[in-house]
C-alpha cells in the first residue's frame, strides 16, 4: 500500500562505510515508494558514502570530546531531532544503530518510534568498559521499550532483547536484510584482469570480504590457512580495508606467508599466498571465481557480505556465530545451547567453529583446516554447495522483504 502524505524519517548516526549504512540506504530508497521519506544523521563528518536521492539533513552536532562534551552533544542531538520530526510533521521516525536509537527514543513526541537492530548485542565485543556497562545495564533496559516496534534483522536478536535487556516480546519482530540478488549476479560475471586470473588459475582460491575489524576475527584465518598450505596449494584473498590492516599483514608474515599488499603498488603476481586487495567497488567478481567463501566473524547481525557470496554461487565456510550465519545456512535448526566444536554440514553450506576461544582455539583451527581440505579436493560437492547456496538466496529479494516492512509501518501507523 502507498501513503505518499505519511512522513517517514530516516535516522542514523553517520552515513560512513558499513553494513548498516548500506541496509539504511536500501531501506530509504524502497520505503520512499510508499511513503514520503526524508534523511537524517548526526552530522556528516564521515561524507555521504551511500547517497540515495532523498532529502538528507544533518543535525550538524559533532561527536567525540571530553566526557562533558558528549554529555552536550547527547542532549543537542535529542533537541535538534525532536525540533527536526516536529517541523516536518513525521508520523515515524526509524532509527538505525545504537546511538541513533537513545536520541529517537528521547525525542519521542507525536510520531511513532521504530528501531532497526542490526546486530547481537550481548556478543559485540566493541560495548566494553565503563560505557558499555552503561549501554547493557541502563540505557537499553531503560529506553528500549519506548519504542512503538523495535524491528531486528535476525531471528536470534529478539532473545537477546527480551532475556538480557528487559524488551517486552510483542514489541519484536524480525526482518532480515534484503540483497540485489539480481544486480549483485549480474556484477559478479565482470572479468577479472589478465593478471588477476593469473593468480585465480594459480592455486584454488579462499575470498573472503569485509571491514578489517575485531568483529570480523580475521587473524586466526591467517593461521588456519598456513596449516592448509602445509596439504595443498591455495590462495587466500581478502576484499576489503579496516584499522586492522597493518596488524593482519604483521600476523601473516609472521606466519611466513607471502603477502601481496594492494597499497603498495607492487605488481600483481601468482608468486604470493595472501593478498590483501583493498577496498573495491565490484567486491563480486572476485568472489564469483573462487573456490570457497571463507567468513570468520566473532559476531554478527544479519551478515550481508556473506549473503551476497552465496549470491555468486559459491560454497560458504562460516563460523555458527551470533548471530545470522545458522538462520541463513540452516534456517529449521535452533541455535545450540553450547558453540559448536565440529564442523556442521547445514542444508545451504558449512557451520564452524568459532574462532575466538582461547582454550579450543587449536582444536577448532584444525577443523577450519580439514573442513576446507576435504572442500577443496571435491569440486563436485563445491559446486553442489554452490548451487544450494544461491538458491537460498531467493528467499532475500527485495520484494519480498519490504513487504513484511510496509505491513510493519502500517501497522504501527494505524495504532
Amino acid at each position: 500500500m502507498t501513503h505518499p502524505t505519511r512522513h517517514i524519517l530516516l535516522f542514523i548516526s553517520n552515513l560512513g562505510l558499513g553494513g548498516a549504512q548500506r541496509v539504511f540506504h536500501d531501506h530509504s530508497v524502497e520505503l520512499a515508494k510508499h511513503y514520503r521519506v526524508t534523511e537524517a544523521v548526526f552530522n556528516l563528518d564521515g561524507g555521504n558514502l551511500y547517497p540515495s536521492g532523498n532529502e538528507l539533513i544533518s543535525l550538524d552536532v559533532a561527536g567525540g570530546g571530553s566526557p562533558i562534551d558528549k554529555i552536550r552533544n547527547f542532549g543537542r542531538r535529542i533537541t535538534r531531532l525532536r525540533s527536526l520530526k516536529q517541523r516536518l510533521a513525521t508520523d515515524v521516525c526509524i532509527s538505525h544503530l545504537e546511538g541513533a536509537d537513545y536520541v529517537n527514543l528521547l525525542s519521542k513526541s507525536q510520531g511513532k518510534v521504530v528501531l532497526c537492530i542490526h546486530g547481537s548485542k550481548l556478543h559485540d565485543g566493541n560495548i566494553s568498559g565503563p560505557i558499555g556497562w552503561l549501554r547493557k545495564k541502563v540505557l537499553m533496559p531503560g529506553l528500549y521499550n519506548r519504542a512503538d516496534r523495535i524491528v531486528t534483522v535476525s531471528r536470534d536478536i529478539n532473545p537477546e532483547l527480551i532475556e538480557g535487556f528487559g524488551v517486552e516480546p510483542q514489541k519484536l519482530v524480525t526482518i532480515n536484510n534484503f540483497f540485489e540478488v539480481e544486480q549483485i549476479g549480474q556484477k559478479a560475471q565482470e572479468p577479472l584482469t589478465p593478471a588477476e586470473q593469473a593468480v585465480y588459475d594459480a592455486a584454488p582460491v579462499l575470498v573472503t570480504s569485509g571491514r578489517l575489524t575485531i568483529q570480523k576475527n580475521q587473524a586466526p584465518l591467517l593461521d588456519s590457512f598456513a596449516a592448509l598450505l602445509q596439504r595443498r596449494p591455495a590462495k587466500l584473498v581478502f576484499v576489503g580495508d579496516g584499522e586492522l590492516r597493518a596488524d593482519l599483514v604483521a600476523h601473516a608474515l609472521r606466519l611466513n606467508l607471502r603477502v601481496y599488499q594492494a597499497w603498495n603498488n607492487d605488481p600483481l603476481t601468482p608468486d604470493y599466498d595472501v593478498y590483501f586487495l583493498g577496498l573495491q567497488q565490484n567486491p563480486f567478481k572476485y568472489i564469483r571465481p573462487a573456490a570457497v567463501f571463507v567468513f570468520p566473524s566473532a559476531w554478527e547481525g544479519f551478515p550481508m557480505a556473506l549473503g551476497e557470496a552465496m549470491i555468486c554461487g559459491v560454497p560458504v565456510v562460516t563460523t555458527d556465530c551470533p548471530t545470522g550465519p545458522r538462520e541463513i545456512l540452516a534456517p529449521d535448526t535452533p541455535t545450540p545451547a553450547v558453540p559448536i566444536r565440529q564442523a556442521e554440514a547445514a542444508p545451504y553450506g558449512m557451520l564452524m567453529p568459532m574462532l575466538n576461544q582461547p582454550t579450543s582455539l587449536a582444536a577448532d583451527l584444525q577443523v577450519w583446516a580439514n573442513t576446507l581440505d576435504e572442500l577443496l579436493a571435491d569440486a563436485d560437492r563445491r559446486q553442489h554447495l554452490g548451487r544450494l547456496a544461491n538458491q537460498r538466496m531467493q528467499d532475500f529479494t527485495r520484494e519480498k522483504i519490504f513487504r513484511q516492512w510496509v505491513a510493519v509501518i502500517d501497522e504501527v501507523l494505524a495504532r
